[in-house]
């Protein structure tokens, strides 16, 4: 049985029918989820505000998607007298700086993806010592919230994970299952793995082969170079997990390389690139299994609710801790968007208007 948010939801999509597989252990109540936005309009308040993006690397198509929809959001506040973005290009150095230039240039609210972890937490507490709402998303980092920033926006990597057991367990239903991480060691992917084991302890017909993620790095070349190696070693595999579009994709052509059929595909995060393979691979006949949960460039809208909310003395009552949507399921015949034009790691389960959506992509 769905919970009610999760139904309230994905009725505002239009994807009741599609993801009826949805139960209240899976997707918990107090969740948010990407597909379902609370109207920032009511949180804006009356005190002119300088918002500020602290992006750690933003060169990639995701990044742009997101600084987009952040600017998307913010232009429904008629209080914001200027907006700062930032971008430290994979260096951890000028993040920090670019945090303490921020507070510098008058930035009342902050949002941040803490790619650098523990090493931005000084720079994050000084900023919050000063009178800045930040919050940094996606990615947890230590610290208390009203001390160190005002909150740590997440996504539920376990929910997730339960999500996938759902799926598998309800089309599926039996036989042998592979999760691919990213780099070694990396908490998201353990949490992912964690939440996916813990759901498909209720289908003992589903095996799951590692004990530990296939660790790929979150790259294609070392994603399809594990994969073939997990062919050589099992001979049967009826589904690849992955939390990265990227990664699946990259499996789906090792098994093709292999003149292997596609075992079923279960992600995040999909791409451009992968769901027109998965349209393509319908219309030839030779469809495979597939399921994928996206909105995550949306995210940033939920960091920024909570920051101006924080800072306004206004009221959010939208959960810290957000799930994705589906936005593909075979099982339930929903086929995800698919543009021949777009770039290839465009994602385009982006809530944005079309004509913000395609300026992003032809940046």
């Amino acid at each position: 049985m769905e919970s009610k948010s999760a139904r309230k939801a994905i009725r505002s999509a239009g994807l009741l029918v599609s993801t009826s597989l949805v139960c209240a252990s899976a997707f918990p109540a107090e969740n948010s989820v990407t597909n379902h936005h609370a109207d920032i309009g009511a949180m804006c308040g009356t005190k002119p505000m300088v918002v500020g993006l602290a992006d750690g690397y933003g060169g990639n198509t995701w990044r742009k998607t997101a600084l987009a929809e952040l600017k998307d959001e913010l232009s429904h506040c008629r209080n914001v007298t200027r907006f700062i973005y930032t971008n430290a290009n994979g260096d951890q150095q000028k993040a920090n700086s670019d945090i303490n230039s921020m507070v510098a240039q008058g930035v009342n609210v902050l949002v941040m993806v803490p790619d650098f972890g523990a090493a931005q937490l000084p720079a994050i507490r000084a900023a919050t010592r000063a009178g800045v709402a930040v919050v940094p998303y996606i990615a947890r980092v230590p610290g208390t919230a009203g001390h160190d920033w005002v909150d740590n926006v997440t996504q539920d990597s376990h929910g997730v994970g339960l999500l996938w057991a759902d799926w598998l367990g309800t089309n599926v239903r039996k036989g042998n299952v592979i999760f691919m991480g990213g780099t070694a060691g990396a908490s998201t992917s353990q949490n992912f793995m964690d939440g996916l084991k813990a759901g498909l302890q209720k289908y003992p017909d589903l095996k799951l082969l590692n004990d530990q993620f296939i660790a790929t790095n979150w790259n294609p070349a070392d994603a399809q170079k594990a994969t073939a190696g997990l062919i050589a070693k099992y001979p049967r595999i009826d589904a690849i997990v992955t939390d990265y579009g990227v990664t699946a994709l990259a499996a789906a052509k090792a098994f093709e390389q292999a003149n292997l059929p596609e075992p079923a595909i279960v992600t995040i995060g999909s791409n451009n690139e992968l769901n027109c393979r998965f349209i393509a691979a319908e219309k030839s006949g030779k469809g495979f299994r597939y399921f994928t949960l996206d909105g995550t460039t949306s995210y940033i809208r939920f960091a920024a609710r909570r920051a101006i909310a924080a800072y306004q003395g206004t009221a959010d009552h939208e959960s810290s801790a957000v799930l994705p949507f589906p936005f593909a399921d075979s099982a339930k015949g929903l086929d995800p968007r698919c543009d021949p034009t777009a770039p290839p790691d465009a994602d385009l389960s982006s809530p944005l208007p079309p004509e913000k959506l395609k300026a992003v992509l032809q940046q």
